[in-house]
């Protein structure tokens, strides 16, 4: 494990595999090196032509957290990484991960290009809107000491899920890490601001992002996520959509690999 050290002081913490391009993978809500194995072992199929950073982001794994927490913190992060990397990079990330992404690049970040897996969006009513008190209601819960709220909170008005399923990962040793690192899962969604709304995307917000985009979906995902994806595409000037035959909310590595490899090689 190696450090690097963000604007505001915090230590944020990475693996690096090979040597080559710099390639960054972003996790989204819950994720970190821990709990999400996938990330290293797309690095080890891509260490011959890229050094791939698999990293905690703030408050999660053995990553530091400063308060107060703001979105730019987190874009300071990924400019550490880039900077330790030493020339531009391209930066794929998961789901809510890859709205940071788009906050970097929309930044002026030194970043070639950007690969998004499904990215949170609702559009329209293909499914219930996050609360209008989302973050809110996150906040209070950790305050209160009551992470596990939280997490529930996140995994049904986010993720999705029934209440039932919810209360039989509680019993699993899956549920945890979520506690864990609960306090962050409101980071996450001060990240998706309204883009869980059902409202159109913000015309402003990625405007800076001149990079090309590719954006991602599984085949077998929910309808919802699909939709997300294909209005995420379409709103990106410089973004071409692809469909991931196979995958739902989430690839294998030795599927994900290839198609950022040739990504890369178009960049």
């Amino acid at each position: 494990m190696s450090t690097v050290t963000s604007t505001d002081g915090t230590a944020i913490a990475f693996d690096a595999y090979g040597a080559g391009r710099p390639l960054i993978l972003v996790d989204g809500a819950t994720a970190h090196r821990a709990v999400n194995p996938a990330n290293a072992e797309v690095g080890k199929l891509l260490s011959d032509s890229f050094r791939t950073y698999v990293y905690d982001r703030r408050g999660r794994g053995a990553s530091g957290d400063t308060a107060p927490y703001a979105i730019q913190r987190e874009i300071e992060d990924l400019d550490a990484l880039i900077a330790d990397a030493g020339q531009p990079a391209i930066v794929f990330a998961w789901s809510s991960g890859g709205l940071l992404a788009l906050d970097a690049a929309a930044a002026g970040l030194p970043i070639a290009g950007l690969v998004l897996f499904e990215p949170p969006v609702v559009v329209g009513d293909v499914r219930p809107p996050l609360p209008a008190d989302y973050v809110e209601q996150l906040d209070a819960f950790v305050a209160e000491g009551r992470r596990d709220r939280a997490a529930e909170l996140f995994m049904t008005a986010a993720a999705g899920m029934p209440a039932e399923a919810v209360a039989g990962m509680k019993q699993s040793p899956y549920w945890a890490p979520v506690e864990e690192i609960a306090h962050t899962i409101a980071y996450d969604g001060r990240i998706m601001g309204t883009t869980m709304s059902g409202n159109p995307l913000p015309a402003e917000r990625w405007a800076g992002v001149k990079v090309p985009v590719l954006v991602l979906h599984g085949d077998q995902t929910w309808p919802a996520l699909s939709a997300g994806a294909e209005a995420m595409a379409a709103h990106l000037p410089t973004a071409t959509l692809r469909v991931v035959p196979g995958e739902n909310h989430s690839t294998e590595p030795a599927t994900l690999a290839p198609v950022l490899r040739e990504f890369a090689d178009l960049t």
